[in-house]
């Protein structure tokens, strides 16, 4: 990730960070509720999916696009949230992640196979 990639997420964190100091809401926002909002976002998001058939973009009209634009916002928003109330450096967490599934998941291994890590014998 680019420095310009971590400016955006930290511009996002004090966009939050303003938005719930106005309202006096930080005492609600518990690293538990947050999760909690974020779960629920997050099945919001499948909504707009609901009985397509494979929900890619041409299945899509302008309605479901726009709730599916406003649900990621949700979901960005709790997510950068909740990073921010524990303290959790999101491009290093993703680094760090990024080196267990490398390990878990070997390109040469696993290409072109969706099972998970544990269904794979040796």
């Amino acid at each position: 990730m680019t420095s310009h990639t971590c400016n955006e997420l930290t511009e996002m964190r004090d966009m939050l960070r303003d938005f719930v100091h106005e309202r006096d809401w930080s005492r609600f926002h518990t690293p538990k509720n947050l999760a909690a909002a974020l779960a629920v976002e997050a099945s919001e998001l499948l909504e707009p999916f609901t009985w397509l058939t494979t929900g890619d973009k041409a299945e899509l009209d302008e309605t479901k696009l726009t709730a599916i634009h406003n649900e990621m916002a949700d979901v960005l928003a709790y997510f950068v949230m909740l990073a921010d109330r524990l303290d959790v450096d999101l491009r290093q967490a993703l680094i760090d992640k990024m080196v267990l599934n490398r390990a878990k998941y070997p390109a040469q291994k696993v290409r072109g196979d969706a099972r998970k890590y544990t269904d794979y014998k040796e």
